[in-house]
């Protein structure tokens, strides 16, 4: 309702066409869950050295299914009350 109030119609239409909205989970972003997701992969199945690409593919795809088989979720433990105390610098007074 911001664009139309904003631009007329037909510009705030082609402005919206632009936009792609993405969903987040309720406690954390999807990039926080990929960045957990790679640090457990580094720990737990590329922490052997890995001689050549196909054996790498492979190991991945072990990892992968068993991750995936096991339905794991990420407990999220870092609170938005935890985050104000931790990161007051960040949040603006008001």
């Amino acid at each position: 309702s911001s664009l139309y109030k904003a631009f007329k119609p037909e510009e705030a239409r082609r402005i919206i066409k632009k936009f792609e909205i993405h969903y987040t989970p309720k406690h954390g972003s999807w990039l926080d869950i990929a960045e957990i997701e790679l640090n457990v992969m580094t720990r737990q199945c590329l922490s052997q050295r890995i001689p050549d690409i196909e054996t790498l593919r492979e190991e991945l795809s072990a990892w992968e299914s068993e991750r995936n088989n096991s339905y794991a979720l990420v407990n999220w433990q870092f609170r938005t009350s935890d985050a104000r105390i931790k990161l007051a610098s960040l949040y603006p007074k008001l």
